[in-house]
């Protein structure tokens, strides 16, 4: 999907384990955007966690899973785009060794395949008053689940449809 894109990174292994370097600043200057936060969750199989957003001081996101494999799932919301309401998956794990940038003005999630420890880079801090959900389970949104038993917040059970996303686009 145009403006999401995924970084290849080198992976290290050797007998002790491995090593990666997640991050450097070339990757803030090819993305143009300054980081102000790191975030970090511990997912279990069949977890789904998502669609997230924030409009006020909105956040970008660079994505990578050090350990297990997701499926993350970006979904355009800004009214005024082409894709408006697309969707696109990537896998990301800790065997392709990829990161992706997730700009601002896309709802972001992800499937956990297996147990997964996923790290966010983030371009702004998070702000719990100007943050939302779109249900990872709309039927609109037509997204394709891996696991028949999910597992889900009670808040991202509860988020709202696309329809009603619609009704008072934040993007």
């Amino acid at each position: 999907m145009k403006d999401c894109f995924l970084i290849e990174t080198k992976k290290y292994e050797d007998n002790r384990g491995f090593f990666f370097e997640s991050y450097n600043k070339t990757i803030a200057e090819i993305i143009g955007v300054e980081f102000y936060q790191d975030n970090c969750s511990f997912s279990k199989k069949g977890v789904i966690r998502g669609l997230h957003y924030q409009w006020d001081k909105p956040m970008g996101k660079l994505v990578t899973v050090p350990m297990g494999k997701i499926i993350d799932t970006v979904v355009d919301i800004r009214h005024e785009s082409p894709t408006f309401g697309k969707s696109e998956s990537y896998e990301l794990s800790s065997e392709n060794n990829q990161a992706l940038w997730v700009p601002a003005g896309f709802a972001h999630g992800f499937e956990a395949l297996e147990d997964s420890l996923v790290i966010y880079k983030c371009s702004s801090f998070y702000n719990s008053e100007h943050e939302a959900s779109i249900n990872f389970l709309d039927e609109d949104l037509s997204l394709n689940i891996c696991n028949n038993n999910v597992i889900m917040s009670d808040r991202d059970k509860k988020a709202i449809s696309f329809k009603e996303y619609c009704k008072n686009p934040k993007f």
